[in-house]
């Protein structure tokens, strides 16, 4: 991505580092990236003079699963859909994503990775730092709302072809499909975070994928193995899952949706404190229906995705009974945290910034700010807000 050639100077400035917030302070951006955090009021003479008056300057927001938004889905495969799957998410902070794939056929999970690949030379808009391939490889009983007839297990003339575009970053499949493993070592030496979901995977399903390269369960609790799913697997003794995994083992990170709809406050307050901020992402999983009023949508491919309902706060399934992804962006996520847990303000905005960008291989150019790192800004309200987003020091919002 092309980067900015002028200096922006941000001053009274309260800015939101990892571990503290620091008041009255100054960040000088220059050519696209942070140049200097320190405080004061002194920018350079050529620098556009910003004052915050108090007001938070935060990381950029970095989304490693989410699916669309303000009509459009990753999936539709357009480049113009790809455009305005970004630019709605910048609105709510995001400046780095991973559009994330549902299940599909591989010629429309192929045409998604090309249409992401074209929008990411267009050198504009919020970076994409590569492509979460996400669906196909599913257990047939934890799809969620993802449709049925674009599920597949993986094969390596399947995945293949994915992983050689150089786009895919982050790998998902489930632990118990024939062929997980050979999928993991493929992903392992393509650098990705790799990653468990939509499984009913048992605690020996979840060690062999670990051992193959796999540390990252995605959105914990929601279409993932139970110890009571299990038992109809193996009635008896009863097995360890997915969740009793992920808490046991330090190495592994995993997300949750804190939208208000598909956790419970105390689950968000538990997940935090077991995995802890090093260890857990806030994602949007979001969908077509972001910034959209109440109504039926496709998710996925908007010719052959499955229907689902947006009530406005959150998505469900046609009959009404089970979620259906997000409806929300990430500035959402971070007042639902900040609010629903004990989490503080810096906690919070690292577990939707420099976390992910830990995770995925990037905190070396963003999630932090930091002089070097990319100038990805966001500065919010007191009352969290968005009111300006800067990637590479160009203002999107």
């Amino acid at each position: 991505m092309k980067s900015s050639t002028h200096a922006i100077g941000f001053v009274n400035a309260t800015v939101v580092l990892p571990d503290q917030l620091i008041e009255a302070a100054t960040v000088v951006c220059r050519d696209g990236k942070i140049a200097s955090v320190g405080q004061g009021n002194d920018v350079p003479e050529d620098a556009k003079r910003i004052d915050l008056r108090g007001a938070y300057l935060s990381p950029g927001f970095v989304d490693i699963h989410v699916h669309g938004g303000k009509g459009a889905d990753f999936m539709d495969a357009t480049v113009e859909a790809v455009a305005t799957a970004c630019m709605a998410h910048a609105e709510h902070g995001t400046t780095t994503l991973f559009p994330t794939t549902s299940t599909g056929s591989p010629e429309q999970i192929m045409a998604m990775i090309e249409a992401c690949g074209q929008y990411k030379q267009l050198q504009t808009g919020p970076n994409v730092e590569g492509i979460h391939l996400y669906g196909p490889y599913f257990a047939e009983d934890k799809l969620g709302c993802h449709p049925a007839d674009g599920r597949r297990d993986p094969s390596p003339e399947d995945f293949n072809r994915y992983f050689a575009t150089g786009l895919i970053r982050i790998a998902t499949c489930a632990a118990e499909l024939p062929g997980s493993q050979t999928f993991y070592k493929a992903a392992q030496r393509h650098g990705c975070l790799i990653t468990c979901g939509h499984s009913n995977s048992t605690w020996g399903e979840m060690q062999s994928a670990f051992k193959a390269g796999m540390r990252h369960v995605d959105h914990f609790w929601c279409a993932m193995s139970s110890i009571p799913s299990l038992r109809q697997r193996f009635p008896a003794p009863m097995q360890a899952s997915m969740a009793e995994f992920v808490l046991m083992h330090e190495e592994m990170s995993t997300e949750v949706l804190a939208d208000g709809c598909h956790l419970a406050p105390e689950l968000l307050e538990f997940a935090f404190r077991m995995k802890g901020v090093g260890r857990l992402c806030l994602v949007t999983d979001c969908n077509r229906a972001l910034d959209l009023p109440p109504g039926k949508y496709r998710f996925g491919n908007q010719a052959s995705g499955s229907w689902f309902k947006s009530d406005g706060k959150v998505g469900w399934t046609p009959d009404g009974k089970s979620l259906a992804s997000s409806v929300v962006g990430m500035d959402h996520m971070v007042r639902q945290m900040k609010h629903s847990t004990t989490a503080t303000l810096p906690e919070v905005i690292r577990m939707a910034s420099l976390t992910p960008a830990e995770r995925t291989g990037i905190a070396d150019q963003t999630g932090s700010i930091e002089p070097g790192k990319r100038a990805d800004l966001l500065v919010l309200n007191r009352q969290l807000r968005v009111k300006q987003v800067f990637a590479r020091g160009e203002r999107l919002i």
